[in-house]
């Protein structure tokens, strides 16, 4: 059976008046279902937002999406990055729907159940469909991989600097700033 937006929305409807907290993605017509992350994986992905954040927001250079937030894709696919943004320009008004276009960043963050090899696919899709910049942040690695459309991808660790430069010229951030602090 092939799944449609129209399936997922109703899915979601259920699960809201179930109050199950679960996050739907439609892939190839198949959904996929998927819990709450653990927290150190969410904790980087509210790190990344904020260092972000508070590059684009003065400059209005666009808009930042958490997890929830959902892009209907060109080929019919619902996919939410952990983090994405779009810039300005390609929307420049927040609908109350799904976005219906391919974020320009992508940004997924291993959580401990997932498999690279699964993230990296899906980073690779968002490129092929007309993402600009694709970001693999690795806790376990303590690495960040960046992709690019041609193919190229940057493996960052320690205090190499992520930057974003096609994107938001003149921003950069430690990869060492991403993970989470020990409180001791």
């Amino acid at each position: 059976m092939t799944f449609t937006i129209e399936d997922v929305d109703r899915l979601q409807q259920k699960l809201q008046e179930d109050e199950q907290d679960y996050q739907i993605e439609l892939q190839e017509g198949n959904i996929l279902v998927m819990g709450p992350s653990d927290i150190e994986s969410s904790e980087i992905g509210a790190e990344f937002i904020r260092l972000l954040g508070n590059w684009i927001k003065p400059r209005k250079l666009g808009r930042i999406f958490d997890s929830s937030g959902g892009f209907i894709m060109p080929n019919t696919d619902l996919r939410a990055p952990d983090v994405s943004f779009v810039a300005a320009a390609r929307l420049k008004r927040t609908v109350r729907d799904f976005g219906q276009l391919v974020p320009d960043l992508v940004v997924e963050i291993k959580s401990k159940t997932d498999r690279v090899s699964k993230l990296e696919d899906k980073v690779k899709l968002f490129l092929e469909l007309g993402a600009r910049v694709g970001i693999l942040i690795n806790p376990d690695e303590l690495s960040v991989s960046v992709y690019r459309p041609n193919g190229d991808v940057a493996v960052l660790t320690g205090e190499d600097k992520l930057t974003v430069n096609e994107l938001f010229p003149g921003w950069e951030v430690a990869v060492s700033e991403l993970w989470p602090p020990v409180f001791e």
